[in-house]
């Protein structure tokens, strides 16, 4: 890889660019790149339906503070109301659908064997469902179960109770001790998963481009992997339809969407 860094878009010469011709430099690339990183954020899910974090923060949970619910503590000062927020958010994810860009993603995995690693913050499975193969989950998977605590009742194989043994409930129960099932996302003030962050780390420290794609970039240590990609020299893009926290990390910008931009973007490369 070239020491010499690409001029950002903030650059007279970049910001003179056209559009077209933004796509046209940032799909020479993609077809030059024998590994590249997407980190997609939740603007590229609202597009197939699912509502942000903040915007699922509707009727009955408009009043709640976040950390309510997205954190132990809230969790366990009501479970209940919790696990039924957490329920309505998984429904919502059942009945989502992978939108274009997901599907344009998988079909390029697909197409290009082992240049592609998809990091995602966000919570759904529609990347998998597009078809896309090895997904990092930062942020965990919403449609999983895991236990609130350590359950510490043997089961019958000698392993401990798994969560799909619990009671039924509101949130279901393990019914020898008590303990309480929770969504097997990542809470405030929690760890990522830490095997999961290392192959993070390690996917966007040999990429040669990272294209962050409906992103805030506010949210960390996720947003830090743009200004990692810079220091291992690759080239940053950020597409989304309004500016991110990271825009400054971006040798280019591409102001749309996921669903747009990324069939533009890939369905031509053969």
């Amino acid at each position: 890889m070239s020491m010499t860094q690409p001029p950002r878009a903030s650059d007279p010469s970049a910001a003179t660019a056209t559009p077209e011709a933004d796509l046209a430099e940032l799909r020479h690339r993609m077809a030059r790149a024998s590994r590249w990183v997407v980190l997609s954020g939740a603007g590229m899910s609202a597009e197939s339906g699912i509502p942000t974090f903040r915007d699922a923060q509707t009727g009955l949970w408009a009043h709640l503070d976040p950390e309510q619910l997205a954190s132990e503590a809230g969790y366990r000062a009501d479970p209940a109301l919790v696990w039924d927020w957490y329920e309505t958010r998984r429904e919502g994810v059942r009945q989502a659908r992978p939108n274009a860009g997901h599907v344009a993603l998988a079909n390029y995995a697909h197409r290009f064997a082992g240049r592609l690693t998809v990091i995602t913050q966000n919570v759904d499975d529609l990347h998998q469902r597009a078809g896309s193969p090895g997904v990092l989950r930062l942020h965990g998977d919403l449609l999983a179960d895991r236990w609130l605590g350590r359950c510490a009742q043997p089961s019958f194989s000698g392993h401990g109770c798994e969560p799909r043994q619990a009671r039924p409930g509101r949130p279901p129960h393990c019914s020898r001790c008590g303990n309480l099932v929770r969504p097997g996302v990542v809470w405030f003030g929690e760890p990522l998963p830490a095997t999961t962050w290392a192959q993070a780390e390690a996917a966007v420290d040999q990429a040669e481009l990272l294209l962050v794609v409906g992103t805030s970039g506010a949210v960390w240590p996720a947003a830090g992997l743009a200004a990692r990609a810079r220091r291992h020299e690759a080239f940053v893009a950020v597409l989304n339809p309004a500016t991110s926290a990271i825009d400054d990390e971006a040798h280019l910008h591409l102001r749309g969407t996921a669903a747009t931009l990324l069939p533009a973007l890939l369905d031509p490369l053969r």
